[in-house]
């Protein structure tokens, strides 16, 4: 199964956050620990990805809702 990186941030708990929420919408991601932040004192950098067909969903999930 291949994966696509949606959005990289510089704390996990953010990507795992971001995970939760589109585990409960059903779709599959996962989290990728990228970078050498953790070792520099600055928290774990990671990589939340998902499939390639549920992209254009998750980044809709994920995003912030249009001011009226």
């Amino acid at each position: 199964m291949s994966w696509i990186t949606l959005k990289t941030t510089t704390a996990r708990w953010e990507a795992e956050l971001m995970q939760q929420l589109l585990s409960a919408y059903n779709i599959p991601s996962r989290v990728v620990d990228i970078g050498l932040g953790i070792y520099c004192g600055q928290g774990s950098q990671a990589a939340l990805q998902v499939r390639p067909q549920d992209q254009w969903t998750a980044l809709l999930l994920l995003s912030a809702p249009e001011d009226f």
